[in-house]
């Protein structure tokens, strides 16, 4: 049954890891909505680029797995022992042995808690089933496969992922939501894609290759990236030394020749069509919203949705990715790849900006509002609301309450004014 025949409200947010979850926390929590997130699986830093490694053909779950932690609440004992788990990290030097002395000890509540050992007594047993029951998929692989995965660092969440995956036969987004029952969230939870393997890079305007998402969201130069691809695999240090030997549109050629074939998952593009709010989340825009955009069908999906709002939230602070770029060249981004460069299509309906109130503290640098936008102004044909939108208390983040009652105010009047 839909959300809008149940007299719920569906909300589908594109989003990435972090960016926008004080939204997606406090739409959660708003009585009568309903959340699906949308979000790519191209992540490869830390121990997600060594589980990529590792197995062949899988996709990164960090960001699904930071997605997991949105409802649950470290007061409640048992939640507290769900987000250990999502969160752990593993020291330096972590062998198989070690794991598997862990994944015992996770199996025998008793035991748990001693020096070096996080302590998860208060797992929910249907939740500890699952998890043991993927962490031993990945023991068995690691016994078949030794070599080749470093678990100094890995995220415990990633490897029951990981695990999930393994026991699903392959499946990424079937690993998805084995992961979203066993940490039971309520969130519908969904990768963009249908599960092919790609490898996300950059080029920049002076030519420079950002060779993996890592380099992507990493401290760089001020040159403007100018193109995203999705390629078959990943780029060796050779080949990236080949690459960065051309012309920038040698190597545009040369990395168009290589785009992986990645199709929409019907799930993704069921949540798109049938959402009644439908928001552009904050985030880092080159590694975890652009790229989503990329994928062949979303952008028919937002133009046949039925949401009468489609709102663009702009981020607080500047990223790495995009320093420098103002507000409404962030919203053009977005336009651009999804094929609708002068919103023809009513791609982006209203743009939610965050305007700095007077504060005693510093804030983090935030994209560059234009004096020539104003707060209920038009531009690119999408109403422009701009509003105090920072937690006072997390300066560069939005207060995710004041930013969905902005959120609902603008779908509510859309609703009401039957725009499309």
């Amino acid at each position: 049954m839909s959300a809008r025949r149940s007299g719920r409200t569906a909300v589908t947010l594109f989003s990435g890891g972090r960016g926008g979850a004080s939204i997606a926390r406090s739409l959660l929590r708003t009585p009568g909505i309903d959340v699906s997130l949308v979000i790519n699986g191209y992540d490869n830093g830390r121990s997600t680029g060594a589980l990529r490694r590792y197995l062949p053909g899988m996709l990164g779950p960090s960001d699904f797995r930071k997605n997991l932690l949105l409802h649950l609440d470290d007061r409640d004992p048992r939640q507290a022992a769900l987000i250990a788990v999502l969160e752990h990290r593993l020291p330096a030097g972590t062998t198989r042995e070690a794991l598997g002395e862990l994944v015992d000890a996770i199996g025998s509540p008793a035991s748990e808690g001693r020096v070096g050992r996080p302590a998860f007594p208060a797992l929910p047993p249907r939740a500890r089933t699952a998890i043991l029951r993927d962490l031993a998929a990945l023991l068995r692989r690691l016994d078949s496969h030794p070599d080749g995965l470093d678990l100094t660092d890995c995220a415990l969440g990633n490897l029951v992922f990981a695990g999930a995956y393994l026991r699903v036969g392959g499946d990424f987004n079937a690993a998805v939501r084995a992961c979203a029952r066993t940490f039971e969230s309520p969130a519908r939870l969904l990768n963009v894609t249908n599960g092919e393997n790609a490898f996300l890079v950059a080029l920049k305007q002076d030519g420079r290759l950002l060779a993996d998402e890592a380099d992507i969201v990493a401290p760089q130069d001020a040159a403007a990236i100018t193109d995203l691809f999705l390629l078959r695999e990943p780029v060796t240090p050779a080949r990236r030394a080949e690459l960065e030997a051309h012309t920038v549109e040698e190597a545009r050629r040369t990395l168009a020749r290589h785009r992986a074939t990645v199709s929409p998952n019907p799930e993704a593009r069921e949540a798109i069509r049938n959402a009644d709010l439908l928001v552009y989340g904050p985030g880092t825009p080159h590694s975890s919203l652009l790229p989503s955009y990329l994928t062949p069908g979303i952008a028919d999906a937002i133009a046949e949705s039925r949401a009468t709002a489609k709102v663009f939230v702009v981020n607080t602070r500047d990223d790495h990715d995009v320093q420098g770029l103002s507000a409404p060249e962030l919203v053009g981004r977005t336009l651009s790849y999804l094929g609708d460069p002068c919103n023809e299509r009513n791609t982006v309906t209203h743009v939610l900006c965050h305007r700095a109130a007077a504060r005693a503290t510093a804030a983090p640098k935030a994209p560059r509002l234009p004096s020539g936008v104003v707060d209920g102004g038009v531009w690119a044909g999408a109403r422009w609301i701009n509003a105090d939108l920072e937690d006072p208390e997390r300066p560069g983040v939005h207060c995710g309450p004041r930013t969905v009652r902005a959120l609902t105010e603008i779908a509510g009047e859309a609703a009401l004014a039957g725009v499309r």
